[in-house]
């Protein structure tokens, strides 16, 4: 097995960029995992890295052997002392972290079920929704091309490895995409004309739109949209944050079908 002495190794300085640059993961179509769970779920869907990177201090635990057994010893290189530590972002700089290759590029499914994030900035915010949209069965997510990159090392961790269960689409002008898109479009607004969610019928295909933090959708997507929702509270109460909006209504939208599916 080969062994990395030093962070200045073109291998950890080519992962360094990774971690730092959305323009490097695009260019080199590659992204990093840091720690074990995240390489976990990745094996288990059934992925392949493309090299691993194990802290000396990480090689004989139980759970290091597990994930090591899955793979090819080649992909494997063991790092002595604070080789990752100079480049990691995690706090533990003592975590496997794993070169993976981004997934080629499928066709979007315009009469499925989708979630649409326009705008959306804050890393643990995407990396949430992608996890609730993963939870509650909805395959693809389009993000618009002004959000936080989905493939950041802090989407990555948040999303807590939903990004291998789901579909994911950039898109450079959102209503040029909603013209290909042949579902509804559903997006939470605080308008005179909005429905509450619980009078929504739920059980059919759609796309559910969510906007900026603070902006919110924007006018042109809020013309776009086939149906204006929000989710009744109690008086006195702030808005929702966009990612707890999202799993609101993307659970509702299961909970019908799952009902329906009793019925």
């Amino acid at each position: 097995m080969n062994t990395i002495e030093s962070a200045q190794n073109p291998a950890l300085k080519h992962l360094a960029k990774l971690l730092r640059s959305a323009r490097t993961r695009r260019e080199s179509g590659q992204a990093v995992l840091e720690g074990a769970h995240l390489l976990s779920a990745y094996l288990q869907a059934g992925e392949q890295v493309l090299q691993v990177y194990v802290p000396a201090s990480k090689m004989l635990q139980p759970e290091t052997a597990r994930l090591l057994a899955q793979l090819p010893p080649e992909r494997v290189v063991q790092t002595a002392g604070a080789a990752l530590q100079k480049i990691t972002s995690l706090t533990d700089a003592e975590e496997i972290t794993a070169l993976i290759a981004l997934p080629p590029a499928e066709p979007f499914d315009a009469e499925a079920d989708c979630v649409v994030l326009e705008r959306i900035q804050d890393p643990g915010n995407i990396g949430t929704i992608l996890r609730s949209a993963a939870a509650a069965g909805v395959g693809q997510v389009v993000l618009s091309a002004d959000c936080a990159d989905a493939w950041s090392p802090k989407v990555l961790r948040a999303g807590m490895g939903a990004h291998f269960a789901l579909r994911l689409f950039v898109e450079p002008d959102l209503a040029a995409w909603r013209e290909r898109c042949r579902v509804p479009l559903l997006t939470t607004a605080l308008h005179r004309n909005s429905v509450s969610l619980y009078d929504c019928d739920l059980r059919a295909p759609a796309a559910w739109l969510f906007g900026n933090e603070g902006a919110g959708v924007s006018e042109t997507m809020l013309s776009a949209a086939s149906r204006l929702v929000h989710i009744p509270m109690a008086a006195q109460t702030e808005s929702l944050n966009v990612a707890m909006a999202a799993t609101v209504c993307l659970f509702e939208q299961m909970r019908q079908r799952l009902q329906q599916g009793g019925d």
